[in-house]
């Protein structure tokens, strides 16, 4: 571990978490680590401060930028790890995301509506005021030159009731100015007389309504020509834009502003703007004055009244008004911006001034639609927050009983209260921990049962005979490989001196513990005649010594020498399994006895499978004289046979798990028995033993050994 890596797990030690692991951890902490570092020099004066500020903010950038992935992954491993959590999100984005969004756009559309119906209401009061003008002003120019036409000579012309009209007009600052021929004519009455009557432009051949600017100010004007035969008579009446008159403009609206020359698209009027630095801030100019000047300019008039209700909030809109430069008939560079500062109430009475009753009615049921609305989106968002519930609380659950599980509590069980698919997820659950419960309990038993076989298959195992035995003229081996952990068949040599020996082979009925209980039984008998026969011989050969106990002595050496015959033998084992075992179970059985001095074998075969004996010239004899099984039926009596043994004769004797397994070529048979024993008879009986075996699995192949494999080679040196 390097010293870097030390230094990180030592730092998140002290704060109580794991070490950093991957790139993206591991840079932003050495980032914030460096912001720290660079911070402290920053505060120095002068340009050392200025370059260790500028390496701090640039290290946080960078290390804002490796906490993007840090916080993604915080966010989805983190928080989002519960289901709840994860449901909360896909519910928000789902649900309440497009609602939100709905809504918004409803909330922006009606600012806008609200502002464009409140710049509408405006400029139609404005409009609607020109056109009236307009209008007198037509009527006006008509009869100026019907009385000039008249009167050529006249030094003033009065104003029929139309201009008087004109003149008692609700907005001040009305005045009429009439031309004949470019030149002033004197109106009657004077008051309607402009004061400084408007240069008469050269551009002007017809009728014009518009806003114009005129003198530095701004008005509401009309203007007409009329021909007077070869003399043309002009006239035009203004209205100037000031704070009385747009009060009434803004009548039943809020507040309306006037900004006289202000362009729209920059905030700057298209002259050239010379900022200026006040305070080290750069200062905006409007025609050579700055934003505050120019709101000090405004014209506003009206009032915004208190709000009815707690959404009636204040709406800004504005809007250009056209604006005419009168003295070259061209629009000005610089448009006159109107705002309009209104409220939702004031709208909405404009909008149904003519049915104020059926507005009222339309708003009230506006309302009680959006109050439904809510309530069921409420009731959605609780049916959703249920739903939540239902499922998160039946994934914690299974995930407490995982835990529980796990923990070794397998008597755990989730209550279950629903009857739907998550319900029967938690029944599930329920089952499959009292099956693992029970196949745990059997898996344990299962496992005693194992142990208590691998004890049994230790202690048959020393049943069998260890080591090599063997006589200077008779080379002997044997081996059994149980079908499962302990076996049923049964096989043992008994030493007798160093010339006799007592060869025993047996198959009990059955498999398994039963089997292998009962080999151990035959097993016991077998040596508890042998060492008996053995005891008795011994004695008697003492008795023979002794002149006073010869004849005794005689009887007795006739008793043992019955022992070591294998039909009697037989009979005393048949007697003894006949009543200590069911009378389902028997054995079969090969006791044999052989003499070394004489190369002579006896046996006797009790229902087993008759051992071969493979002669040196390849011929094979079957030693087949017995009877029936062992401990079958009482009273039984076996008959027995005699061979004699040449040199490298072999003796073969097996079980039914040798010749029986079968394949798709059917049984393995004798035949090929006594062929892998004579193809390899030069081998030694191991050797031979393995290939007889090695053989037979073959035979089997995949298969499952079926019968317990028992084999044993006796050869004549």
């Amino acid at each position: 571990m390097g010293r870097a890596r030390k230094f990180e797990v030592a730092v998140f030690r002290l704060v109580r978490r794991d070490p950093p692991e991957g790139f993206a951890h591991r840079g932003a902490f050495w980032l914030f680590a460096g912001y720290l570092v660079l911070s402290l020099p920053g505060w120095l004066p002068g340009t050392v401060g200025r370059v260790f500020s500028d390496l701090a903010g640039l290290d946080f950038f960078l290390l804002l930028i490796l906490c993007v992935p840090l916080l993604w992954r915080f966010i989805f491993l983190r928080l989002l790890w519960k289901v709840r959590n994860r449901l909360i999100v896909t519910y928000l984005l789902m649900g309440l995301t497009p609602v939100v969004l709905f809504v918004t756009l409803a909330l922006i559309l009606l600012y806008a509506f609200s502002g464009q119906f409140a710049i509408f209401a405006a400029t139609s009061v404005v409009h609607d005021e020109l056109e009236h003008i307009g209008a007198t002003n037509a009527i006006l120019a008509m009869h100026v030159a019907h009385v000039l036409e008249q009167n050529p000579h006249a030094r003033a012309v009065t104003l029929p009731e139309e201009g008087s009209a004109l003149a008692e007009h609700e907005y001040a600052g009305l005045s009429v100015a009439a031309y004949e021929d470019g030149k002033p004519v004197a109106l009657e009455p004077a008051s309607i007389q402009a004061a400084v009557a408007p240069a008469l432009p050269a551009w002007l051949h017809g009728s014009f309504r518009s806003i114009v600017a005129d003198r530095g100010q701004l008005w509401l004007r009309a203007a007409d020509v009329e021909a007077i035969g070869s003399h043309k008579a002009v006239v035009i009446s203004s209205v100037p834009i000031q704070q009385r008159n747009v009060e009434a403009f803004a009548e039943g609206l809020g507040v309306v502003t006037v900004y006289p020359s202000l362009d729209l698209d920059t905030g700057r009027t298209r002259a050239d703007v010379a900022p200026r630095q006040r305070a080290g801030e750069a200062q905006v100019q409007i025609n050579g004055e700055d934003i505050e000047q120019a709101r000090k300019r405004a014209i506003a008039g009206g009032s915004l009244p208190p709000p009815q209700h707690f959404y009636d909030v204040p709406v800004a809109f504005y809007a250009p008004l056209d604006t005419t430069d009168w003295a070259t008939g061209d629009k000005t560079p610089s448009e006159t911006l109107a705002v309009v500062t209104s409220r939702p109430s004031l709208l909405y009475r404009r909008l149904f001034i003519t049915s104020i009753e059926i507005g009222g009615y339309v708003r009230d049921a506006m309302i009680g639609i959006a109050i439904a609305f809510g309530v069921l989106e409420l009731l959605a968002f609780l049916a959703a927050v249920r739903l939540n519930q239902t499922i998160t609380l039946s994934v914690h659950d299974l995930y407490e009983a995982t835990l529980a599980i796990d923990g070794g509590n397998l008597e755990h069980r989730i209550k279950v209260k629903r009857r739907d698919q998550l319900g029967a997820l938690s029944r599930s659950f329920n089952s499959m921990a009292s099956s693992l419960a029970r196949l745990l309990a059997e898996q344990r038993e299962k496992e005693r049962l194992q142990n208590e076989l691998s004890i049994a298959q230790e202690v048959q195992a020393n049943l069998f005979p260890h080591g090599r035995v063997s006589l200077p003229m008779l080379e002997l081996h044997g081996v059994c490989l149980p079908a499962r952990t302990v076996s049923g068949d049964y096989y043992d040599f008994l030493l007798f001196g160093n010339t006799g020996l007592g060869i025993a082979l047996g198959d009990i009925s059955g498999k398994g513990i039963s089997a292998a209980l009962l080999m151990a039984t035959l097993h016991s008998a077998v040596r508890a005649y042998r060492f008996a026969g053995q005891e008795l011989i011994v004695e008697g050969v003492a008795a023979l010594a002794n002149p006073r106990t010869r004849h005794s002595g005689e009887r007795e050496v006739e008793c043992a020498e019955l022992f070591e015959e294998p039909a009697r033998i037989l009979s005393l084992l048949n007697r003894h399994l006949y009543w200590s075992t069911q009378p389902e179970k028997y054995a079969t059985l090969f006791l044999a006895h052989y003499d070394g001095l004489s190369r002579r074998l006896v046996y006797s075969n009790g229902g087993h499978l008759p051992p071969l004996l493979l002669r040196a010239n390849d011929s094979v004899a079957r030693l087949d004289r017995g009877g029936s099984v062992v401990g079958l039926l009482d009273e039984m009596t076996w008959e027995q046979g005699t061979v004699h043994l040449g040199v490298g004769d072999i003796l073969i004797a097996y079980s039914d798990g040798v010749t029986e397994p079968e394949n798709d070529f059917g049984e393995f048979g004798e035949a090929r028995l006594l062929e892998v024993v004579r193809r390899h008879r030069h081998l030694s009986l191991e050797a031979i033993s393995e290939q007889v075996i090695q053989t037979l699995r073959s035979w089997i192949g995949a298969q499952e050994q079926p019968d317990d494999v028992t084999l044993v080679l006796a050869r004549q040196r």
